[in-house]
């Protein structure tokens, strides 16, 4: 320990000495050197505040302006300064140990300002992509997760950078915390896969909260997004929490997001209807769903005749993505046409009865 502090007091000493000394023996070239670095500092000072100027401070980091004047805003002074002097070093003849020492500085300033730099691109990446859509907050712990572990893998990686340019043997640190990132993967395994599946979804946003989702059996509306499970309110009314893992690796059907709804319905007549008549059929859907507000008719054919039944089939589209406008908008076509089979004298197969839904069902007993 004593041998050290005496290396160190000795190279200390030694850069006192040829500082004092060039600046005694060639005071000319030191002061060009001072007032170059002084000028560069400036110079580089002035060209950030140009640019955060210009840039303005009234975009979000959405804009691409707002995200690039992040990254310069993040710029610091002692990186200036630093980068000042190591300009003018292989501006101006200065002593070795001075030079080397700020080399030294310089690779201290440029690792921890390039941290600066990375830490600030992927915080302000998520960021932006997070604050896309209606609710921008919803995601705020899951963003929260995300600086941290950035911040350890950039903090950590500068100080790799920094250990090693001061000539630290860094070999045995990597591996170390390469072993102890994989025992601790290991012991968290669930917790990361449900984190990550929590990422996927703040990333993807395949649902956010208050959309009606259906996966498996359940069918429930979106109360909350957390890291490790996703809460809902089912149909049913009881409150169903299920892990964000086992959630992705199913099938989700987002209910909110129907633009429209298309349906078909099948109509069973019976089979000794009149054929000149059933042919009337068609048009007279069409008649039936022409004045319905925001209903596009599509098709109508008379498609099968089974031993029970001759099987008509319409097919048209609502608007509207409200389950219950596409409710009253069947039961308003299906009283039309029941209307219609009657003008027309044609009747429901005995054998099956016309459902809402389309489907036929046998008559009880």
């Amino acid at each position: 320990m004593a041998g050290g502090d005496s290396g160190i007091g000795s190279q200390v000493a030694g850069f006192t000495s040829d500082l004092f000394g060039w600046l005694r023996t060639d005071s000319r070239n030191a002061l060009v050197a001072v007032g170059v670095a002084v000028a560069c500092y400036f110079l580089v000072f002035g060209l950030r505040w140009l640019l955060v100027r210009l840039l303005g401070a009234a975009h979000p980091v959405t804009n691409w302006r707002g995200f690039a004047r992040r990254i310069v805003n993040r710029t610091r002074s002692p990186f200036i300064a630093a980068l000042s002097a190591y300009l003018v070093i292989h501006i101006v003849e200065t002593p070795g140990l001075l030079s080397r020492a700020v080399d030294v500085v310089f690779v201290i300033a440029f690792a921890i300002q390039g941290a600066l730099w990375m830490r600030e691109v992927l915080l302000a990446l998520v960021e932006r992509h997070a604050a896309d859509g209606d609710n921008a907050g919803e995601f705020d712990s899951a963003v929260n997760v995300i600086r941290v572990l950035v911040n350890v893998v950039v903090w950590l990686l500068a100080l790799i950078l920094i250990l090693d340019n001061l000539g630290v043997n860094v070999t045995a640190l990597v591996a170390g915390l390469g072993v102890g990132g994989i025992a601790i993967g290991l012991a968290a395994q669930g917790i990361f896969s449900d984190l990550f599946a929590a990422l996927s979804i703040l990333f993807d946003r395949p649902f956010k909260v208050g959309d009606t989702i259906r996966f498996g059996e359940v069918t429930g509306s979106v109360e909350a997004i957390g890291l490790k499970t996703t809460r809902l309110r089912a149909t049913t009314g009881e409150q169903v929490i299920v892990s964000n893992t086992k959630l992705l690796d199913q099938q989700i059907r987002n209910l909110r997001r129907i633009e429209a709804r298309t349906t078909v319905m099948t109509f069973h007549l019976d089979l000794g209807s009149d054929s000149a008549k059933l042919a009337q059929v068609p048009d007279m859907l069409a008649a039936v769903a022409a004045p319905l507000a925001q209903v596009e008719f599509r098709r109508a054919h008379v498609i099968a005749a089974t031993l029970e039944s001759i099987q008509i089939e319409m097919e048209f589209t609502v608007g509207d993505a409200s389950l219950l406008v596409l409710l009253a908008t069947k039961q308003q076509v299906l009283l039309g046409a029941l209307d219609g089979f009657r003008e027309l004298d044609l009747n429901l197969a005995a054998s099956a009865r016309v459902t809402p839904a389309g489907a036929s069902v046998p008559p009880r007993a």
